[in-house]
Formats: C-alpha cells, sequence, structure tokens
C-alpha cells in the first residue's frame, strides 16, 4: 500500500459507510476532487444538462468524490491498522483450505515480503479478494454474466478538458456515434482525467487490432471524447479488462462469507462498485460481529444480509441492461413517465436497499419491449430526446 486500481468515481451512497468509519474528515484533508453529478454525452457529442446531485435531494451525501484509488484504499487499510486490525502489506496468500481439520477452522498459508510463510487458523474467513475472487474460483461459484460480456481499455491523461472553476465537476458518459462503445471521463485531483472505453468483449477487443489502435480508433469516433482530449496526453499505459461482470451462486458458508468484487460484479456503468463493496463489507462484518458473540458462524448467520443485498443489486443490474439496450433512453423513457424522476435518481445514487427501488421496471420493462417489438431503435441520438418542459433536463439526452 498504496497500490493502483481502478474504480474511481464513487456513488453519493457511500457517504454513510465511509461516515461509520470515520474518514470523511480524512478525505478532505487529502483533497480528493468533489463530485458533485454525472452528464451523458450522446453520440453527436450533445451534452445533457449535468445532474447535479443536491438538486435531488441536498444531504450531506450528495456531494461525492472522484478518488485516486491507491490513496483511497491506503486510507482504508491504514485505518483499519489504527483501529487494532493486523494488517500484513505486500502479503501473498499461498493457499488457502476450508475446515481442513474438521475442527471449523480454515487454514490460510500467507507469504511474507521476506519469502517465509505462515500458517493462520481462523475461525471466519472473509474473502476480499477483489476480481481473483478466491474461495468463489476455487468451489467453482463464479457465473459470468452473459449479457455483460464486457471489455475496457483505459488510461490517464494529462492537459484534458476540466470543467471550469465555478462549475462543478462531474463523472461524463460518452456514447461513441453508432453507440457499439462508450467512454467514462473522470478528472483527477492530481489534474489528470481517466478515461476509459467500454464495450462488448468481442467489439473492443477486435482481432487485428492493439488496444492502443482500438482505443484511438473508438475516440476518434466519440465526439464528446475527442473535443475534451484534443490537447491531452496519454501519461500511462493503456490498460484492459474484459469479462469483469459476474454473479456467485453461493455468498457464504460455515465460517467464511464473500464481499466486493468476490460476491460479484456488475458493470462501470453506473459507478456502482465500490458503493457495494463498502455495503457488503459492513453488513459481513455486522453478522460477523453478532456471530461471534453468539458463537454463531453458521452460513446462514454469516449470509443473512445476502437477501437484502442481492435484491438491491438486482435493480442495479437491471438498470444496467437497460444502458445496454439501444430501445433504451432516460430521455424518451421520462418523456412519457416523468413521475418515476425521484425513482431513477435513486438507482444512480444508490438508494437500492430502502423503499421501493424497482418500481420504475413495472412499466420500463414493457415499455422497452413495445420498442423492440415495434422495431423502434431510441438510441441517445433519437429524435424523441428532445427538450420537453415536463421531463428533467437531467434525464434529456
Amino acid at each position: 500500500m498504496p497500490r493502483f486500481h481502478v474504480g474511481e468515481s464513487l456513488m453519493p451512497e457511500t457517504y454513510w459507510t465511509f461516515e461509520r468509519l470515520g474518514v470523511i474528515e480524512e478525505f478532505r484533508r487529502i483533497a480528493f476532487t468533489r463530485k458533485y453529478g454525472v452528464q451523458f454525452v450522446n453520440g453527436d457529442g450533445k451534452e445533457s444538462r449535468a445532474f447535479i446531485f443536491s438538486e435531488h435531494e441536498p444531504r450531506a451525501s450528495a456531494m461525492t468524490w472522484h478518488v485516486e484509488r491507491a490513496e483511497l484504499d491506503c486510507l482504508l487499510f491504514d485505518t483499519a491498522a489504527k483501529h487494532g486490525a493486523d494488517c500484513r502489506d505486500m502479503t501473498r496468500i499461498i493457499d488457502f483450505r476450508l475446515n481442513p481439520s474438521g475442527d471449523n477452522l480454515h487454514e490460510v498459508t500467507l507469504q511474507s515480503p521476506d519469502g517465509s510463510r505462515h500458517l493462520v487458523r481462523t475461525k471466519v474467513l472473509v474473502d476480499a479478494s477483489g476480481q481473483q475472487a478466491l474461495i468463489a474460483n476455487r468451489l467453482g461459484l463464479v457465473n459470468i454474466d452473459p449479457m455483460l460480456k464486457k471489455a475496457a481499455i483505459w488510461g490517464y491523461f494529462s492537459e484534458a478538458e476540466r470543467n471550469p472553476p465555478v462549475e462543478p465537476e462531474v463523472t461524463c458518459i460518452l456514447h461513441t456515434e453508432d453507440k457499439l462503445a462508450w467512454f467514462w471521463y473522470i478528472p483527477l485531483s492530481d489534474g489528470r482525467v481517466s478515461v476509459g472505453a467500454v464495450g462488448d468483449n468481442d467489439y473492443l477487443l477486435k482481432a487485428g487490432m492493439t488496444p492502443e489502435d482500438r482505443f484511438e480508433w473508438l475516440r476518434a469516433r466519440c465526439p464528446g471524447v475527442k473535443k475534451r482530449l484534443e490537447r491531452a496526453a496519454l501519461t500511462t499505459p493503456l490498460r484492459v479488462a474484459k469479462e469483469f461482470s459476474y454473479t456467485t451462486s453461493q455468498r457464504a458458508g460455515d465460517g467464511w462469507v464473500l464481499v466486493g468484487d468476490a460476491y460479484g460484479f456488475i458493470d462501470p456503468v453506473y459507478s456502482s462498485g465500490v458503493y457495494l463493496a463498502l455495503k457488503s463489507g459492513e453488513w459481513a462484518a455486522d453478522a460477523i460481529i453478532d456471530g461471534l458473540r453468539n458463537n454463531d458462524v453458521s452460513a446462514q448467520q454469516l449470509g443473512r444480509w445476502t437477501p437484502q443485498f442481492d435484491q438491491g443489486v438486482h435493480w442495479i443490474r437491471k438498470l444496467v441492461h437497460a444502458f445496454y439496450c439501444n430501445e433504451f433512453s432516460f430521455g424518451a423513457f421520462m418523456k412519457q413517465y416523468p413521475h418515476y424522476g425521484q425513482n431513477l435518481t435513486d438507482l444512480l445514487i444508490g438508494k437500492v436497499f430502502e423503499g421501493d427501488p424497482g418500481r420504475i421496471f413495472t412499466d420500463l420493462d414493457p415499455w422497452m419491449e413495445k420498442s423492440k417489438a415495434m422495431g423502434h431503435d431510441c438510441s441517445m441520438t433519437d429524435p424523441m430526446c428532445r427538450k420537453d418542459e415536463n421531463v428533467p433536463d437531467a434525464f434529456l439526452c
């Protein structure tokens, strides 16, 4: 620690877990870029009015952050150590065995920086190994989402276009002209911008083109990104990730539980990854504390929170699936159903574990099916996406 990791744009609802951890003041000290909202840019380069979170609900969590993950993750690591955790940096997991001796203790073999190995025996094993998903892969629990076989190519640019100081910084989601790919555009506190292209795995990593060639090819076909990077310089090698969307068929067992990306990952489009990792870690920790106190670390106890968590994730996943469907458009749908504005906003900021966040799909699902049946491609460049006084600006294409 610190070490590189992607995932720099946070959902507003991350605020409450950070507050519980007591790190909000540290965020202000580090001076991460403040994220005030989201902006969508269509394939023609037409920008929606930036959707500012505080206009939806003015409260403490209405402002969130764009973070350098190396600094954020190191802060959380140091916070754990400060509160008594035995934190081992530069340490590899060589192997693990679930209850090998039949005494309800799991074994983990660690390798220290000097090469020495140590055996740790534990009553509860938490797999927070990210997309390595050590337990899930060992037990064959990983299921790739067949509808989200995506890839990403990304890097970091200096001298890229930023909002003027008088305008709030936002995360931009920008479509290519043919809507077969999209870019994230995330301004960071060190002056650089994280820029990544996302599309179907076979499309983005097409044979015969290097990732660098493909990125430039897509950049030239995305007016919004092309303009913003006109005077920018790539400061890092481009990175590639693929088929990162998956679920797991079992999330807890006797004495073990999955959290974060080891539990599953949806897609980068709505910046839900860090939020869901934090929320799953928080709820798993509560279950573990109660389980140890009551001498019950059964699968049922350690996974008691997963049904509620899965239901919330389900609504985010449905909205992600809708995003990748050509029949979907914020503007067109909200023109017909403006009363779902609050509901849609709740999904975008992460309020999916309370109330009735899925009610929008009562009308969205049949609306999309009807659009498909009519052969209507309601893309973000569609004529239906136009100004209407009954539709909030933030939802117009």
